[in-house]
């Protein structure tokens, strides 16, 4: 096999008798089509999408970690049926703890580096958000340069805090070298954050979008979503009517709005590692989050079917391109005729994501905004 089976060293391999209803698996049930490691480890090449549970909490809390997490959302993932066949899943278990924050870190570094490397799509089920450093330092080893997206209530920079997970922003944002193209926040709760924390990430012409104003627009987060490769999602930005192992706050996201940006995950050809974190078991209702998680998994995977459909933006066949000027600029807008998903073209040739509302606004001889923040970025 062509990857290094090394990673396995990392890997708990997954106890089915310690999942719940595993033995009653229906045919058209997830746990009873996908491949999982449990005696063999999987070929995976076979896979598209490859599911590693990490278990890591010491970064926002003190004691042991919690070891049901990722088995938890598993139970209820496996029960849901599988629609999406052209999708192949593997499931290669949990990585091991290490002795400590770091080593745990580093291991899941080594795992997602492998899996990355064999062009694969990763999601990670956690653990603390903190983690999504490991995913950072994955593209940060291969000096590949990335555009990043968190969903979160706060915004992760608060540098008082003595857990990773309260502040592991700082760092990600001011680590050197420094591999972040662009950073965007969905979903943060003003009266969580300060305002000058929102003045210095503007400055940096980072993209903070308020919870408020995404549910009103939420269609608007598909070419941000679109544009990344690193997703990471904290369950704190789901209201707690929805996910009752959210205790920051009973506002935000619903289950649904949630589902949506999960498939904007999926549908991204550039998003290849997605971390869900922040679900502690001992909080949740019901196994009401668990469920929660379990559907935004399912439809990052209706994503990513429907995304495969997508043709490259060199098959022009597949595309109406409509060439329009703004501010004395020319420039080129490309719907897909298969996805009706649109891109603009910048000075430099190249094209981004956008939406149809940026297409109307230059057509109106206006500047579209996320033309005018990539032009900052430049």
């Amino acid at each position: 096999m062509l990857y290094n089976l090394n990673i396995i060293d990392f890997l708990d391999p997954i106890n089915l008798e310690e999942i719940s209803g595993a033995e009653e698996y229906k045919d058209g049930q997830i746990g009873k089509r996908l491949t999982i490691y449990d005696e063999e480890f999987p070929d995976l090449l076979q896979a598209d999408i490859i599911i590693v549970g990490c278990k890591e909490e010491r970064g926002a809390k003190k004691g042991k970690n919690n070891y049901n997490a990722p088995d938890t959302i598993r139970e209820q993932f496996y029960r849901l049926f599988y629609w999406h066949t052209d999708v192949k899943l593997t499931d290669i278990g949990n990585i091991k703890s290490g002795a400590s924050l770091a080593d745990s870190y580093a291991a899941l570094k080594t795992v997602l580096m492998e899996l990355l490397g064999i062009g694969k799509t990763v999601i990670i089920l956690g653990g603390s958000h903190d983690l999504t450093l490991s995913q950072y330092y994955t593209y940060a080893a291969k000096k590949q340069i990335v555009e990043v997206t968190c969903v979160d209530a706060l915004i992760d920079i608060n540098i008082d805090s003595l857990f990773k997970n309260d502040n592991f922003l700082m760092e990600m944002l001011t680590d050197e070298p420094n591999y972040i193209h662009h950073y965007n926040h969905i979903g943060f709760q003003s009266y969580y954050v300060h305002p000058n924390m929102l003045e210095t990430m503007d400055k940096l012409r980072f993209d903070c979008f308020r919870v408020g104003n995404v549910k009103e627009n939420i269609e608007e987060m598909e070419p941000v979503i679109r544009n990344s490769n690193l997703f990471s999602f904290d369950i704190s930005a789901i209201a707690n009517a929805y996910a009752p192992a959210n205790s920051i706050s009973p506002n935000g996201f619903t289950g649904e709005e949630a589902c949506i940006l999960m498939r904007y995950a999926g549908l991204s050809p550039n998003v290849n590692t997605i971390g869900i974190y922040g679900y502690s078991p001992e909080k949740d209702r019901d196994n009401l989050t668990a469920k929660q998680i379990a559907h935004m998994i399912w439809y990052l995977l209706d994503g990513k079917s429907k995304g495969k459909r997508e043709a490259a933006l060199n098959e022009r066949d597949s595309f109406v391109e409509y060439h329009t000027a703004f501010a004395e600029v020319q420039t080129t807008f490309l719907q897909s005729k298969k996805t009706n998903r649109w891109w603009m073209q910048l000075p430099d040739q190249k094209y981004i994501a956008c939406s149809y509302n940026d297409y109307l606004l230059a057509s109106s001889n206006e500047v579209p905004e996320r033309w005018l923040r990539a032009q900052e970025r430049m």
